[in-house]
This record gives structure tokens, sequence and C-alpha cells, in this order.
């Protein structure tokens, strides 16, 4: 059974930085694509970033480009979120999603569509004060 579960939320001043985890307790799926959605006030669900779990391939949305990155440590099988240069419109709950199928070659292809992943965190909620 999959199980994702967030960290690291809680307040920052504009400018500031905090450091989103995301522990997954699945099975040991080697192909996988891990993704950070967020639900900012008055807004959708939007794709932040994703990475893939074999190689290592990483994506951004133009949103938080060059202000987030995203990483993963195999070893305790955790994505990280880390999130610099905040801003007020970074506010909002962060989930991480997975997307993965055993026995399949799994990609992150259109990792910003949130039907494609069907496994879910409860998430974890950022708020960027100015």
């Amino acid at each position: 059974q999959v199980k994702l579960e967030e960290s690291g939320g809680g307040s920052a001043q504009a400018g500031g930085s905090l450091r989103l985890s995301c522990a997954d307790s699945g099975n040991g799926d080697s192909s996988m694509c891990v993704a950070w959605f967020r639900v900012s006030p008055g807004k959708r669900r939007e794709g932040v970033a994703a990475i893939h779990t074999l190689g290592g391939r990483i994506y951004y949305s133009d949103a938080v480009k060059g202000r987030f990155t995203i990483s993963r440590d195999n070893t305790k099988n955790t994505v990280y979120l880390q999130m610099d240069r905040l801003e007020p419109e970074d506010t909002g709950t962060y989930y991480c999603a997975r997307r993965s199928r055993p026995g399949w070659a799994i990609s992150c292809d259109r990792w910003t569509d949130e039907g494609r992943f069907p496994y879910w965190g409860q998430g974890t909620p950022v708020t960027v004060s100015s």
C-alpha cells in the first residue's frame, strides 16, 4: 500500500525559505514519477515540480523555476522541495503525488496533470507573508 506523508510546511516571510519533505512508505517501484502540487487560495491545483526516480529528470513550472529545487533521497524514499525566495503567491497547501505501477516503466509525461497521479498525501500548508 502506498502512503505519502508531507511535512515541513509553515510560515515564512517573503524572500525566505522552507523545505518540504514527502516520505513514501509504499512499495519500492523503481520507476516512479513524484510531483509536488499546490492549491492556492482562489486557484485550481497546479503542478509545481516533478522528479523521475530513474535518472532523476526534473521538471518545474514557470512560476517556481529558479526558486524551488526538487530532489530525492532514494535511501530514505523521500522527495524534498526546497523553496527559496518565497513570494506571497506561493501561499497554499502543498501536496506530493506519486505515479507508479508495479512492473511498468513510468514516465513524468504530462506531469502537471493531477489526474495522472493515483497516490496523494494529505498536504502541508505554506503561508508566505509580505
